[in-house]
């Protein structure tokens, strides 16, 4: 009997764009393939930037999107895709974002392969919320729903009638996929709350790459080694982390240390990243900046610490570097929200 075929898109590639979506995506493929299946993994790279793809996995270019409506401004940016696909002949296809895509994406798809079955996992919360799909308002107060009133009164710019025909159009599209996989049931319930019908929703959580065991020497003494890993951004928390141990009085923080690995930071807003460099001048040795690391490290990389950190301001849906900790054996601080309490 012929191996399943199954095409996984995704809207970057782990090796340039290490995000969770990107490397849940290749994860899965991974695994895909170790368990028999035929998979291809389908990754967007930037205008102009050209990379050898490995085995089992190809490259097409990112397309330019209308930031309101997540609508290809080209159409026939859809071709080379498209005939990828084709040649591919999947079963199954599988897109793990509507970024780098387009929402449109999905009816072409179908158009082009009546009979491949078409899931979407849903990584976060782009088609309900014009913000980044954070739901956090321009306020910086969290979102608990969305509505054109909401959206506009976020950007004013933006009508409340334009804001309804974007979720009446993006909630069409997406019901295009005969599955929906939300990896946590925070965020599944609020696309249900939002218009998908619920049916189409299955709780599936991501899956992380296999790692060598992590061989760790007994520490004696005070678990006193704090460590954040992923994205810097506004909306992961490291500011108001790096706040807390400017807080601590020098007599209560004594010999502990903060690692900071993650990336992007070079990309951020000029004030952010202001802020971030006052802050760990005032935290002075008792932070350590890494910088970007190698996702293949990270297990060594939390062994190396006592707890992980994940400071983040929005609701978040279900973060990879939380299931990298766990299985790494360290514990999580959180906030409760949304699917970082699962």
């Amino acid at each position: 009997m012929a191996s399943l075929r199954v095409a996984m898109l995704a809207h970057g590639h782990a090796a340039f764009a290490p995000g969770g979506a990107e490397i849940a995506a290749r994860a899965l493929h991974l695994a895909l393939r170790d368990a028999g299946t035929e998979p291809l993994l389908v990754s967007c790279l930037p205008p102009g930037v050209r990379a050898r793809p490995e085995p089992g996995e190809a490259f097409v270019e990112t397309a330019r999107l209308d930031s309101l409506t997540l609508l290809r401004r080209d159409p026939l940016e859809h071709a080379p895709l498209l005939k990828l696909l084709r040649q591919f002949r999947p079963d199954v296809v599988h897109l793990h974002h509507v970024l780098g895509f387009g929402a449109d994406v999905l009816p072409a798809i179908r158009r082009a392969l009546p009979g491949a079955a078409l899931v979407l996992t849903l990584h976060e919360y782009v088609p309900i919320c014009h913000r980044q799909g954070q739901m956090v308002t321009t306020a910086g107060e969290l979102c608990e729903r969305s509505s054109p009133e909401a959206c506009a009164a976020c950007f004013p710019e933006v009508s409340p009638q334009r804001f309804l025909a974007r979720e009446l159009a993006l909630r069409a599209l997406l019901a295009c996929a005969d599955a929906c996989i939300s990896p946590s049931d925070f965020l599944a319930a609020r696309y249900a709350e939002w218009g998908l019908p619920a049916e189409k929703l299955h709780r599936i959580e991501n899956v992380l790459a296999p790692r060598p065991p992590i061989a760790e020497e007994p520490r004696p003494g005070t678990r006193d080694r704090f460590a954040f890993f992923g994205q810097i951004n506004p909306f992961k928390g490291v500011d108001l982390l790096l706040e807390a141990v400017n807080l601590i009085p020098a007599d209560r923080w004594g010999k502990a240390r903060l690692s900071i690995h993650g990336s992007g930071l070079d990309k951020q807003p000029e004030p952010f990243r202001a802020r971030i460099a006052a802050l760990l001048d005032g935290a002075g040795d008792r932070v350590v900046f890494s910088g970007p690391y190698d996702n293949a490290e990270v297990g060594a990389l939390m062994a190396s610490a006592d707890w992980t950190v994940v400071p983040s301001i929005w609701w978040e849906n279900s973060p990879v570097v939380i299931q990298e900790a766990l299985a790494a054996g360290r514990p999580v601080i959180a906030p409760d929200l949304g699917g970082l309490a699962e």
